[in-house]
């Protein structure tokens, strides 16, 4: 239920032509992919979903990435799901209050934005004590 629910929030973010662009060709067929589990989390911080959706914020700003559209669910009590679309692409957290994990992705076409600092906002907020974490090169 959780997959269906995320696929329809990131296809409710991409209806509307938000993809179309008429600067097509200043953008380059080049992505970087940051993708990251973080175990062990601050449980406060995980489940403050106004705090956890500012950080998710201000990493992307932070990154160097154009908020274009963000949407979320919340599965009660305290689990959350958000989808920021980007003019670069997309970012998004899974929350797993339960297990005191996430899951983060951030992918952004060309080579503008910063997965590092990206990273660096949310770890520092959400304080994991492990953290698994790749970056995926995409042309």
């Amino acid at each position: 239920m959780k997959k269906l629910l995320c696929t329809l929030l990131f296809i409710s973010l991409c209806s509307g032509g938000l993809f179309a662009t008429d600067h097509e060709e200043e953008y380059q067929f080049y992505g970087r992919h940051f993708i990251a589990s973080y175990y062990d989390c601050d449980h406060a911080a995980l489940t403050d979903l106004k705090q956890l959706e500012d950080a998710m914020n201000r990493a992307v700003a932070v990154c160097g990435a154009q908020n274009l559209k963000s949407s979320k669910y919340i599965f009660e009590p305290d689990a959350l799901t958000m989808v920021i679309l980007l003019s670069e692409s997309h970012a998004s957290i899974h929350t797993y209050p339960e297990k005191n994990a996430c899951f983060v992705d951030l992918f952004t076409c060309g080579t503008n934005c910063s997965s590092e600092a990206f990273d660096k906002v949310l770890r520092d907020y959400l304080k994991p004590q492990k953290v698994s974490a790749d970056l995926i090169e995409r042309q």
